[in-house]
């Protein structure tokens, strides 16, 4: 009877415990949704229980310590698992103010839901209160991303006193400066600043703001100008809250973080009430937009979810420990990466490229251009390339030819063609880059036969791609890329049809806070070039943003901006455009061989091209605006202005222009009759020129 008592006892232990179990992985699975999220489409997606899937799983399963061990860095953790195009990288950042406890277990719970909300995506950003979660296929770890993920603000204002609202707006600055200011001051560790300050109507201000603790001071404090420059339109409303990869910013009225939080300790915070209401307006790029119904349940769900979490692990970590160990004896160890390290990293033997090329023959020749001809090859592990030979004669040295090559190596984003290496071998300069498979944009939009295929869907999807390359030469990278041949010979399409920006063989880098230059050597192409660039030889990234603007047109139209056919007359795409828009004919312009999608998104498109193309400088929008309006179709449109005629029918489609001029002389068809005599010498082996001039 006692061995029964005995055996019957331990049964039900057993299976209270076992409940338990369930119940708490029944729980687990059901954990709430990111607030916020974004699973990047553009990214590409990877096979499920492919190499990259398990890379991506050992990655997410080891990023957080089981343990929460005594390092400093035990609010961030950066790392990258496997090799090549199946390598991941990741990172998880906590909100500076939450204990580490609560810290790992909003990170562990993040890389469960991750994966649920963005299976099979090889991109992908979420976020919590407490902590954000970020992998991707490409390194993530030495660059910015300033790009909304989500935009919330509180729709009343402080006040209807516009004298009340001017000195809340005051004190606010005053207060997001001295926390950017705080935060960009921070270390590896911690970038993050909490602060407040007494307004008008004895009204107090909460702010925070963050960065991840992988960016240079430059670059988070870039990342949060950028963020409160999308903010100065809402500064009158009583809180507001913004989301990036990179960084973030948050102010309210009432306390929500821990208020004796700073930048050595972290204590446990009360839970903050739900963020303020979405702003349908100012969010883009956001996928899981949640009602406050559904944000005050996550809350709810979120505390007996961890405790139930803990169970989980307390119930687990002995019968697991063994096995554990045993597994991490046996896997290799996951690498932390960071950057390039050393231009000799990148550097190909001679012979390596010679042999990949076929000894650079013509059957693998993918074309001609002014700095040299173009070769596809493949290296002896099978990954193809495509090989620039530089034209040979430059003066330039070794040294500022590896230097410009560490340049471009670092600008690394999925809308830019990646540079992987280069190789020297006395006269002889090759870059080597990746192999891009569908040709460039130019081969399908003006063929007739193959830009039928392109429906509207894939021409929006290759303008966003353009445009968010673009954004980021501007205004993400750690650099200021102004690229002055943007054309669509220059842009790439990928087996996807992503598009890539290639060719910075004649692309300037501004220094910091720099917004304008000018030379006396314009080089460029004929109708995309800008107007003051041509004639006085200014450059700016509004330079850029009008040779978007063509680009945008001909994708629409299907034309070239110099060859649209009006009876028995040619046309320029730029007066064709504008005619039909003042007489309220746009939709004649459109290609008549595109199967048409969302007709408001195309005239939405003719509108932008319009706006970017304008005359005066100052009438063209930002990139950052530009994103913005290719985004939010509920986001209204200044009318624009007439924009500038300066392309001629005589010139040829594609006429690449290098000539020196004085600044006040028109550089232009009309003033030479023959356009090769224009053709003036350029530096060939030019990557980026890298002072300005």
């Amino acid at each position: 009877m006692a061995t029964s008592t005995i055996v019957s006892s331990r049964t039900v232990l057993l299976f209270t415990l076992c409940l338990i179990v369930i119940l708490a992985t029944e729980q687990a699975i059901a954990q709430p949704d990111f607030p916020a999220y974004r699973c990047d489409n553009d990214g590409g997606n990877y096979s499920t229980d492919g190499t990259f899937e398990a890379n991506l799983n050992h990655l997410l399963s080891t990023l957080i310590p089981s343990q929460r061990d005594n390092r400093p860095n035990r609010y961030f953790y950066s790392s990258s698992y496997g090799n090549d195009s199946d390598r991941v990288y990741a990172m998880g950042l906590c909100r500076g103010d939450v204990n580490p406890d609560v810290c790992q277990s909003c990170l562990n719970n993040s890389t469960r839901v991750i994966k649920r909300l963005c299976p099979n995506q090889m991109e992908a950003f979420g976020w919590y209160d407490y902590c954000t979660l970020r992998y991707s296929n490409r390194s993530i770890f030495s660059f910015t991303d300033s790009s909304v993920i989500q935009m919330w603000y509180i729709t009343q204002n402080v006040s209807s006193d516009s004298n009340t609202v001017d000195e809340y707006y005051k004190d606010l600055r005053s207060l997001l400066g001295d926390l950017k200011s705080r935060a960009v001051a921070g270390d590896s560790q911690r970038k993050f600043a909490v602060g407040n300050v007494t307004a008008p109507g004895f009204k107090t201000i909460y702010g925070l703001v963050q960065c991840t603790p992988n960016l240079s001071q430059m670059d988070c404090n870039n990342c949060l100008d950028s963020v409160f420059e999308r903010i100065q339109a809402y500064y009158g409303t009583r809180g507001i809250q913004v989301i990036t990869p990179s960084c973030f910013l948050r102010y309210e009225d009432y306390l929500y973080y821990n208020s004796t939080a700073d930048e050595s300790q972290a204590p446990v915070p009360s839970p903050p009430p739900p963020p303020p209401p979405p702003l349908t307006n100012a969010t883009t790029n956001t996928q899981g937009k949640k009602s406050n119904k559904s944000r005050t349940i996550i809350i709810a769900v979120s505390v007996p979810t961890a405790v139930l979490v803990l169970l989980i692990i307390f119930v687990c970590v002995i019968l697991r420990k063994r096995g554990t160990k045993r597994e991490a004896e046996t896997r290799p160890l996951y690498e932390s990466v960071d950057e390039i390290e050393s231009v000799e990293s990148l550097q190909y033997s001679f012979e390596t490229i010679r042999i990949a090329t076929d000894n650079f023959s013509e059957t693998n020749k993918l074309g001609q251009g002014g700095f040299g001809a173009v070769y596809k090859g493949r290296l002896s592990n099978g990954q193809d390339i495509a090989v620039k030979r530089l034209s040979r004669g430059s003066g330039q040295g070794d040294l500022e030819f590896k230097n410009e090559v560490m340049l471009v190596a670092k600008l690394q984003h999925r809308n830019l063609v990646r540079l992987l290496g280069f190789s020297f071998d006395g006269n002889e300069r090759l870059l080597v880059y990746e192999f891009v498979q569908n040709a460039s944009l130019d081969h399908f939009i003006f063929d007739p036969k193959k830009r039928a295929n392109l429906d509207w869907d894939r021409r929006y999807k290759i303008i966003r791609g353009v445009a968010r390359g673009l954004l980021y030469l501007h205004e993400d990278s750690r650099l200021r890329i102004i690229h002055r041949d943007l054309k669509a010979s220059n842009i790439l399409l990928d087996e996807e049809m992503n598009a890539k920006i290639s060719d910075f063989g004649m692309a300037k880098l501004f220094v910091v806070d720099q917004t304008q230059d000018e030379t006396s050597r314009v080089v460029g192409t004929y109708g995309y070039m800008a107007p003051e660039y041509i004639m006085h030889g200014q450059f700016s990234v509004k330079s850029d943003i009008f040779s978007l603007g063509v680009l945008l047109l001909e994708i629409v139209t299907g034309q070239r901006n110099n060859r649209v056919p009006r009876g028995e007359d040619v046309e320029n795409l730029l007066s064709y455009a504008w005619r039909n828009w003042t007489e309220g004919t746009a939709s004649n312009i459109v290609d008549p061989l595109m199967r048409v999608g969302s007709g408001s998104d195309i005239m939405r498109t003719i509108h932008i091209g319009l706006l970017c193309v304008q005359k005066n400088i100052v009438y063209r929008p930002i990139m950052n605006a530009i994103v913005l309006m290719l985004s939010s179709s509920s986001l209204s449109l200044p009318l624009p202005s007439e924009p500038a005629f300066l392309m001629h029918t005589a010139m040829g489609p594609n006429l690449s222009l290098a000539s020196d001029f004085n600044s006040s002389r028109v550089t232009d068809q009309s003033d030479h009759p023959n356009s090769e005599s224009i053709k003036g010498s350029i530096n060939e082996d030019s990557i980026t020129e890298l002072y300005p001039r």
